[in-house]
């Protein structure tokens, strides 16, 4: 695409690379449709507690090549480790050319403090045993997405619309609920604590932007989702945040190479 939307900062995380649940195609796409200064990758983007030799598409293997081919073209882009791709925590704060590999980030945005960082640091079932339970349930969860995209493909067949199964179960237990609300809930109140403006985080696949307060103050706590469930990441712009969500239609306007009324079209829907 030759008019690509020029975007200060990105921030994607939990890919899910090497994974059945992986929408690696919608995600090049979304690449391939802008041009950011920087680009966050936060965590969990290549899926190693999952990986296997078997099973990892020449789609998800285009993922990485564009990335790397945006570092070369310029962008800024800075890794920053997640529990699945834990195993690369050994090499953090490594540069190389555009590309750096860290564990947390502090960007100056404007004159505001944003805090990015995963998340899993929070979340006791990445630790010991519970760990291990993590990892036999990530192998459920993918099982769980193979018979998800067969009833999918059935439903499209018959005229309906397709259904996430992962997604109801996380949004019906209470349980999940809870969790992700106390995540959200520590992360602000340290950010508060640590006077930083905004914290941006991953790990819980569900996007999110809003303002926590508290009787120390406030800050905007941002997650940038997945590209597992709802496809979504965080774009930075004329000093405002935005959720973008993937849709399939945008890039049926790309393929017919009506550059321009994308580009007016989707400056509208992000504003």
């Amino acid at each position: 695409m030759k008019n690509k939307r020029k975007i200060p900062l990105v921030v994607i995380s939990d890919v899910h690379l090497g994974t059945y649940g992986c929408h690696a195609t919608e995600l090049l796409h979304y690449l391939k449709s802008i041009q950011p200064k920087t680009l966050v990758l936060n965590g969990d983007i290549i899926d190693m507690w999952n990986f296997s030799k078997s099973y990892f598409p020449a789609s998800h293997m285009n993922v990485l090549r564009h990335i790397i081919k945006m570092s070369t073209n310029g962008t800024r882009v800075i890794y920053i480790t997640g529990n699945h791709d834990e195993v690369l925590r050994k090499y953090s704060d490594l540069i190389l050319g555009n590309f750096e590999l860290v564990d947390k980030l502090i960007l100056d945005l404007d004159g505001k403090k944003a805090w990015v960082f995963h998340g899993d640091v929070f979340d006791s079932s990445t630790q010991g045993y519970a760990k291990i339970i993590a990892k036999i349930g990530g192998k459920g969860y993918d099982l769980l997405i193979l018979i998800n995209s067969f009833v999918n493909w059935l439903l499209v067949l018959s005229g309906k619309e397709k259904r996430s199964f992962s997604k109801i179960i996380k949004d019906s237990v209470k349980k999940a609920v809870s969790f992700i609300t106390n995540f959200e809930t520590t992360a602000a109140e340290i950010a508060i604590d640590k006077k930083y403006d905004y914290v941006v985080c991953g790990h819980i696949h569900k996007p999110q932007m809003k303002v926590v307060k508290n009787e120390n103050g406030s800050v905007m706590y941002l997650n940038s989702g997945d590209w597992v469930e709802n496809l979504t990441a965080l774009e930075y712009k004329n000093s405002k945040w935005f959720i973008y969500e993937y849709k399939k239609e945008h890039y049926n306007l790309l393929e017919s190479k009506e550059e321009a009324v994308v580009e007016n079209y989707m400056t509208k829907i992000l504003s």
